[in-house]
């Protein structure tokens, strides 16, 4: 049974995503997964060296570092550059979450795990949502995603004022939405532009990076909430 299963799986994506676009998601994801172990060295950074933290110039830096890739075409002979630019980027981006880390650590060091390990499940669910859906089928959220998040940008200024904590959850768990809605978004599209040739597997994996990121921090800010509030009843 399980061997039909996985046959299912195999000849479904097979039969959604031509040839050039499944080669093209294997770099994508490649590095993608470099991206997110130059992340965690980042954060280890912060943790338990003083060689670098999160601050100012770390969140400048991979600000940069994220224009500069954008800015600087896809060609075979600047890839190691651009891949440097992106290990770069996810390392300062790891770094810049430093601080949210050692909340989460002083409240209960499992909850790290069990955000990454959400934030896993999360993405692979919503991914291959995306790669079994027709095609195109979830283009059309682009602009409405946008949309909903610069609301909630211009919500969380708002309440820098307010200090409500009811805006502050509706902010994180529609935040937490939009987010995966992203991951579905990104990834319909990057099968897109592999289909137009556009190659640049580098810039496509900073997009889901990003997405990646998002949805971890969001996780572990609801994560390191409930168990903070659980601790302050038991006292």
């Amino acid at each position: 049974m399980d061997g039909i299963n996985l046959e299912r799986f195999a000849t479904g994506l097979t039969e959604n995503l031509e040839a050039p676009v499944r080669s093209h998601l294997k770099n994508v994801y490649a590095t993608l997964t470099l991206a997110g172990a130059a992340a965690a060295a980042g954060g280890y950074v912060h943790m338990y060296s003083s060689l670098m933290g999160a601050g100012l110039m770390t969140g400048i830096g991979a600000i940069a570092c994220l224009l500069f890739l954008a800015a600087t075409p896809h060609q075979g002979k600047n890839v190691p550059m651009r891949l440097g630019l992106l290990g770069v980027f996810a390392l300062l981006s790891g770094c810049n979450l430093g601080p949210l880390l050692d909340m989460a650590f002083f409240v209960d060091p499992t909850l790290v795990m069990q955000a990454l390990l959400g934030t896993a499940v999360v993405f692979a669910c919503f991914s291959l949502a995306a790669l079994y859906a027709p095609r195109g089928h979830y283009l059309y959220l682009g602009a409405t995603l946008m949309s909903v998040l610069s609301t909630l940008f211009w919500l969380s200024l708002a309440n820098i004022f307010f200090g409500s904590r009811l805006i502050f959850q509706i902010n994180l768990y529609i935040g937490l939405a939009v987010m995966c809605g992203f991951i579905v978004f990104d990834t319909q599209n990057i099968c897109e532009k592999a289909r137009r040739g556009d190659k640049d597997f580098i810039m496509h994996a900073a997009e889901l990076f990003i997405d990646f990121i998002a949805v971890f921090r969001r996780l572990l800010i609801i994560l390191t909430d409930k168990e903070s509030s659980k601790k302050k009843k038991r006292n």
